[in-house]
């Protein structure tokens, strides 16, 4: 008959991977047929409870307390194992480094003034008052603790991009700073690679890869599963690229991430394409409009990733850097107007801009785009097929006459946010004979009012009876950039700055990251271990649960101001 025996140790706090090591040496002992050792959350003891190694005598432990249990084939083999715990404890912190340790996050920051980063690992319960006293430090933040409340990520993002530093997580397994690794890194070579992930694994993967091609990385910024949820914004992958952006040493991009929600996806690759850099791109989930699209290069894999990365740094000069390079030459060309006689056309370029372009809005309904609210008015960026039913009740189809296109164009043209016009010719068998005669003079017209600029995606062939030589020569001459299909049109506007709504943060300082690193750990001790292991400097933290764990004073102190 077995037996199910524990130990409660008030106020004793051991870290996960601490009491992972006792646990398994618990059940190496003869006689132990299962062990538990855990504090004493709720959430802990019921995972006890479902193994059958909660005692029914077990009560008024608390979340600061340890939690050792064992069933055993006897009574004598349960308490032995229980007299072991002790040695045991001391055995597996054995290499753990016994230098003086603060006991709280505010003392190490003072022994350790140039520390810029602070790795929180605590329990999700205590690790969004971690990271927001080390934001008031003004540190970055590497925020490996899970369930955090998404609420609480939210803040702490917010507070962290309004101070110009970084909250990586919650949740972020993998980081590489400088060349030292956070969390689970791989060992890989410095290089002209930058990263930003809000998938774990897959920043180790495509790291791996890029170390296995030859390659190297600069940076790679983890953010967190749940940074590109539409609740958070993608705040820190936002940061992320802007840094790499900035970094001279950054020469390619790579961004990966799991499902991301669709409503930061336009925001996202805007952001990539505004870095003037290479992006190799692979979001799962999300269809790509086309293989490349501006600066962008899509990969279907993070093995693919990897590849692209490294190709693209040997092409990419080595020269260049953000202030030589494609940044400096991109235009803010202003909200985009498209004024399109053809729908299907409308349709690819709506199904185009929308991975780089936001906020959208069309009279046509898709995913991730914008009802206009009344399409006879334009919002930011819109896209309007104008021979869509709501324009052509008593008109001509615009293919046939350009009167309601040249009544919009001059409508546009005259809202000073309006930055670019789009349209397209379309030539052909029963168009009009002649569009580019009054198309022409209008944008003429415009453009001598104001600096507005104009693009026509024009269709036809040289046997039209509109002579495509010479529409395309006319449209020319009154200052449009002509295109022959909406794949050039999107490759243009894909490598240019449109505008974006809302006030800039302040940008993240590249100085943490063009100096050694200097970091204070809070939780799990290997992280510590492993970047000592990595030559960098470090501070592990004596923590311990605020109040012992009791949540009700935890709430008072707090309120205090303690």
């Amino acid at each position: 008959m077995t037996v199910v025996r524990s130990e409660v140790r008030p106020g004793v706090y051991h870290d996960s991977i601490v009491l992972m090591q006792l646990q398994v040496s618990l059940m190496d002992l003869p006689g132990v047929l299962d062990a538990g050792a855990v504090m004493g959350s709720p959430e802990n003891l019921q995972i006890l409870e479902a193994n059958e190694l909660l005692p029914e005598t077990l009560s008024g432990v608390r979340a600061g307390d340890l939690v050792v249990a064992v069933k055993a084939e006897s009574e004598d083999d349960a308490a032995r194992a229980l007299r072991s715990v002790e040695a045991l404890l001391v055995r597996g912190g054995s290499e753990v480094n016994e230098d003086f340790r603060p006991r709280s996050l505010s003392s190490a920051a003072r022994l350790s003034p140039g520390a810029g980063w602070v790795l929180v690992s605590v329990p999700g319960r205590y690790a969004a008052g971690v990271a927001r006293e080390a934001l008031e430090l003004g540190r970055h933040v590497f925020l490996y603790s899970d369930n955090v409340p998404i609420a609480q990520e939210v803040v702490l993002k917010a507070e962290a991009r309004s101070r110009g530093l970084l909250v990586m997580g919650p949740d972020c397994g993998t980081a590489i700073i400088n060349g030292v690794g956070f969390g689970f890194a791989n060992r890989v070579r410095r290089g002209a690679v930058g990263l930003v992930g809000a998938a774990g694994t897959g920043l180790q993967a495509v790291t791996a890869g890029i170390h296995a091609r030859g390659a190297g990385v600069s940076q790679a910024i983890g953010t967190g599963g749940r940074d590109l949820q539409a609740e958070v914004g993608g705040v820190t992958a936002l940061q992320g690229l802007d840094l790499l952006a900035r970094d001279p040493e950054t020469r390619v991009i790579v961004l990966v991430s799991k499902p991301p929600e669709p409503a930061v996806v336009g925001r996202l690759l805007a952001a990539a394409q505004r870095t003037g850099k290479p992006v190799v791109v692979n979001l799962l989930g999300y269809a790509p409009p086309a293989p490349r699209l501006g600066s962008l290069h899509f990969a279907a894999s993070l093995g693919e990733a990897a590849r692209l990365a490294a190709e693209l740094l040997r092409e990419e000069p080595e020269s260049r850097s953000p202030a030589s390079g494609h940044r400096a030459e991109a235009r803010d060309f202003g909200y985009l107007r498209g004024l399109f006689s053809g729908g299907t056309l409308a349709l690819e370029v709506l199904q185009g801009l929308r991975a780089f372009l936001e906020p959208l809005h069309s009279n046509m309904s898709i995913d991730d785009v914008l009802l206009l609210a009344d399409p006879s008015q334009s919002e930011a960026h819109s896209i309007l097929d104008l021979g869509a039913d709501e324009f052509t009740v008593g008109r001509p189809h615009p293919m046939i006459d350009n009167d309601l296109r040249l009544r919009r164009i001059r409508q546009e043209a005259a809202d000073p946010e309006v930055g670019l016009i789009l349209l397209d010719v379309v030539l052909g068998d029963g168009a009009h004979p002649d569009p580019a005669s009054e198309l022409a003079p209008a944008i003429e017209a415009a453009r001598a009012v104001r600096d507005v600029e104009f693009a026509a995606i024009v269709v036809g062939t040289e046997e039209d009876p509109q002579d495509l030589g010479e529409q395309v020569e006319s449209l020319a001459r009154a200052g449009a950039r002509v295109f022959r299909d909406t794949a050039e049109a999107l490759e243009d506007l894909a490598r240019r700055r449109p505008r974006q709504p809302g006030v800039e943060p302040p940008p993240v300082p590249l100085d943490a990251f063009q100096s050694p690193v200097s970091a204070i750990n809070v939780g799990v001790e290997s992280f510590f271990d492993s970047i000592v292991d990595q030559g960098a400097d470090a501070l592990h933290v004596d923590w311990r649960p605020p109040a012992g764990g009791n949540e009700r004073l935890m709430e008072i102190l707090s309120k205090m101001g303690r």
